[in-house]
């Protein structure tokens, strides 16, 4: 739990109340806690319901557009190239 915290209050999304053992989210918390929040409510729950039909056709254009944003971040920070030694 400890390291958790740490890794949490290094990125800043949380913030130690002084002299307390308690937490509360940053504003940036905040909003990386309800972008993935929406992330599993729209797009994740929906492609992992077994009983539920098929993704609708938004849902799987709007993975089209996140899978390109995510190759194109990939290929622009050149993560996976490995350079000659």
């Amino acid at each position: 739990m400890t390291y958790d915290l740490r890794r949490l209050r290094l990125h800043g999304l949380i913030d130690r109340v002084p002299h307390t053992n308690r937490y509360h989210l940053t504003p940036e918390g905040i909003r990386v806690a309800a972008f993935y929040t929406k992330v599993n409510h729209r797009i994740l729950g929906p492609l992992l319901a077994a009983d539920q039909p098929p993704a609708s056709p938004e849902v799987r254009d709007a993975l089209r557009v996140i899978h390109a944003a995510t190759a194109e971040a990939i290929d622009h920070a050149q993560i996976g190239h490995r350079t000659a030694a």
